[in-house]
């Protein structure tokens, strides 16, 4: 008999206990030393029985999803000692989880005034498996939809070049519901149910804090492949994801580090290695920056722009949410505001946002943090400083913006301490890293551009 919870910062044990899967529901279940279960659930709508000759990819990909999930049960107590229990894993699988719980907790770490160097060590002992042959997924693609811009562009590349996809989100935000419906798409909602009893933790003095959510629901869909049959699952992660928000004592804590180009590679190609051959992950807008991303949303016309939000505040699990679509107050809305600004017609734009944020005074603290000027730039998934630098030195040329507050403050106190050779907006404009979007989607990046 388990004993019922208690203050997991007193564990000495994580376990994964183990992970099942019946009639579309996902079961995964850890426990702090012999503590009661900690039970998530997963749902997957009108899901089919496991089709044949797919049993040992969605084997292998529910343990991968097990792994990765487990992260959000794992930060309430940070123990010294991790066990799988069942099979054990290969060393490939413990190496993933190793980078996955060191790197994606590297905020949660950093803020709560924690080491995880050397703390987190998943153990193996199986030899490498065979790689796995391709098991005929139809070549569909699940397109993951959050509400905001990135998504949206995304989506439209791909319905460009007629490419068969889906629209897919975990959850249940409204807002990401009316947004995915105006794809036009086929649509696929998932839900997860954390477990209770991380809530009962967080109230005995559980650590607490972000987690890379990115990860948890790409494994998520990876198994939603395998079970409705796509062969691809195509993020729309830009490239300053990639880019690190500050470096604390030796390490790099990146908030969007399960967004960026390294998971990216990282999960490809354990996929392909462990799951499934046909089986492909990738970020169709890599290659792009935020401003490049926000000046084709730009151009996409008026159809999404009462529809779309990237203000966080609009997904939090618990605690209130904004009224209108965007707070006003957190980066997420200072940063897309500005980014919109050299692109969208300046009505249009207050319009989307209920005021004006560079003309508040107010704020001039908040959009310092962007330019990474006196301070780092947000734990939020924002550009670079470099490219608000540019949006804003943009801004100040234009008689519609340059004597709005903040606008006139970065023209009089900051531009003067800039070099100008650094602030053109072009630049970001033009593709430049690396991608792994699948041949048959090449046509959607050509579309970007």
């Amino acid at each position: 008999m388990t004993s019922p919870l208690s203050d997991p910062r007193q564990s000495r044990t994580f376990r994964f206990v183990r992970h099942a899967y019946a009639d579309g529901v996902a079961e995964l279940a850890y426990a702090f030393d012999d503590g009661a279960e900690l039970v998530e659930r997963i749902t997957f709508p009108g899901a089919p029985a496991v089709p044949a000759g797919r049993e040992a990819a969605f084997a292998a990909a529910l343990r991968l999803l097990h792994l990765v999930a487990g992260v959000s049960y794992y930060k309430a107590g940070i123990p010294e000692t991790i066990v799988v229990e069942g099979e054990p894993l290969d060393e490939e699988s413990a190496t993933l989880a190793d980078a996955l719980y060191l790197h994606g907790l590297a905020e949660f770490a950093y803020r709560n005034g924690l080491d995880l160097r050397g703390r987190i060590r998943f153990p193996f002992s199986a030899p490498r498996p065979a790689p796995p042959a391709s098991i005929g997924l139809p070549k569909r693609s699940l397109l993951p939809i959050g509400g905001g811009k990135d998504s949206v562009v995304a989506v439209e590349a791909v319905k460009s070049i007629g490419a068969d996809a889906t629209a897919v989100w975990v959850g249940n935000s409204p807002l990401i519901a009316e947004c995915a419906a105006r794809t036009g798409l086929s649509t696929l909602n998932i839900s997860r149910e954390l477990a209770p009893g991380l809530f009962e933790l967080n109230r005995l003095g559980a650590w607490n804090g972000h987690i890379p959510v990115t990860a948890i629901n790409s494994a998520i869909l990876a198994l939603a492949a395998i079970l409705y049959g796509y062969d691809s699952i195509v993020f729309a992660n830009e490239r300053s994801a990639s880019v690190a928000t500050l470096e604390y004592e030796g390490q790099q804590v990146n908030h969007q580090w399960s967004k960026g180009f390294g998971f990216e590679k990282t999960l490809h190609d354990y996929l392909h290695s462990h799951v499934a051959a046909d089986l492909d992950y990738c970020s169709l807008l890599r290659p792009w920056s935020e401003l490049a991303v926000t000046s084709a949303f730009a151009r996409l016309g008026g159809d999404y722009f009462n529809v779309f939000s990237s203000c966080n505040r609009n997904f939090r699990i618990l605690g209130p949410k904004p009224a209108d679509r965007w707070c006003g107050q957190c980066p997420k809305c200072h940063f897309v505001f500005l980014a919109l600004a050299p692109f969208m017609a300046k009505p249009r734009l207050v319009s989307i946002f209920g005021r004006n944020l560079l003309d508040d005074e107010a704020l001039a603290g908040a959009f310092d943090a962007l330019l990474e000027y006196k301070d780092h730039k947000p734990f939020e998934c924002v550009g670079e400083g470099a490219e608000a630098r540019a949006a804003l030195a943009a801004l100040a040329e234009r008689p519609e913006w340059r004597e709005d507050a903040l606008v006139a403050r970065f023209r009089r106190e900051i531009l003067p301490q800039l070099d100008k050779a650094e602030l053109a907006l072009e630049p970001w404009l033009t593709p430049g890293a690396s991608h792994l979007v699948p041949e048959r989607l090449r046509g959607a990046l050509d579309a970007l551009g």
